[in-house]
């Protein structure tokens, strides 16, 4: 069996952690759990280097035992990384628009940051998808991401993307782990309940069309992060979601359901066991 691990959203620098003893803490259950691909769909620090840096000192914790692969959520890309350098990748690591097969197996590891359509608010009456890039623009964090596209036409060429890499491994008989960062089918996503600003900030969720398409292709295991709700793993279709977000734990908002950040991650850490093809093991 080839062990793969879950996370997302451990959000190191908002939860005012000590980042470095949390990684050699993280390394050393992962370690104990024998886990040989460990997989973070984004949200790691407010800053991409910070998150990249990290992701490349846990590699060095772990050495050959553990493979660390990222993609980048919207926090990591607030500062220190530009739209074209998010594309074009070449980072140790980072996944975006790209795929690893995992060896002596017909399993194929595919990445990409992923973006949102505003298709998730479309129950908002009278409002238009200015009024949502406004409303962003005025009080989310992504207002600080530069991008020379709208968020509709930088989701298309995220489905785009993602389609490419399914149809490649469609026709290499892979079977696939998608790992992304935003919100892909909308059973996810609680409605508003009249709450204006959650309404508003469910545009910004991610796009049902990625899940459409997941499925689609017969995906098996679609890891995301972005909410913090903690829902358990899910199928719909044949294709299994996981949200494996930590959140936060802070004083004013506590999303946690355990009373420390290192419990909190061993809680929300998703541990998978996939089969190795043994007719390649002994080639």
């Amino acid at each position: 069996m080839v062990r793969v691990a879950f996370s997302s959203d451990n959000h190191f620098d908002v939860n005012r952690l000590d980042a470095h003893e949390m990684m050699v803490q993280q390394a050393a259950y992962l370690a104990q759990q024998h886990v040989q691909w460990y997989l973070i769909a984004g949200d790691l620090f407010n800053d991409f280097q910070r998150s990249q840096q990290y992701v490349v000192d846990l590699q060095a914790l772990l050495g050959a035992q553990t493979h660390v692969l990222w993609i980048a959520g919207n926090h990591d890309m607030v500062n220190g990384v530009s739209f074209d350098e998010l594309e074009a990748g070449g980072f140790d690591g980072y996944l975006h628009n790209r795929f690893i097969d995992i060896p002596q197996t017909d399993w194929r590891i595919i990445g990409h940051n992923g973006w949102y359509d505003y298709q998730y608010a479309a129950n908002l009456p009278g409002v238009t998808a200015r009024d949502l890039a406004q409303w962003k623009y005025a009080y989310w964090i992504d207002r600080s991401i530069k991008q020379p596209l709208s968020d509709p036409e930088r989701a298309q060429l995220m489905l785009d993307q993602v389609t490419a890499q399914l149809q490649r491994a469609q026709a290499a008989h892979k079977q696939v782990i998608l790992m992304t960062h935003f919100v892909p089918r909308a059973d996810f996503i609680p409605l508003g309940r009249g709450h204006h600003f959650w309404e508003m900030a469910r545009a910004l969720m991610g796009t049902p069309r990625l899940g459409a398409l997941a499925e689609q292709y017969q995906v098996s295991h679609v890891l995301f992060g972005h909410l913090h709700l903690h829902p358990a793993p899910r199928d719909y279709n044949g294709t299994m979601y996981y949200d494996q977000a930590v959140g936060y734990g802070r004083k004013r908002l506590n999303e946690w359901r355990t009373d420390n950040f290192m419990a909190e991650w061993r809680l929300e850490t998703f541990l998978l066991d996939l089969p190795e093809d043994l007719s390649k093991k002994f080639k």
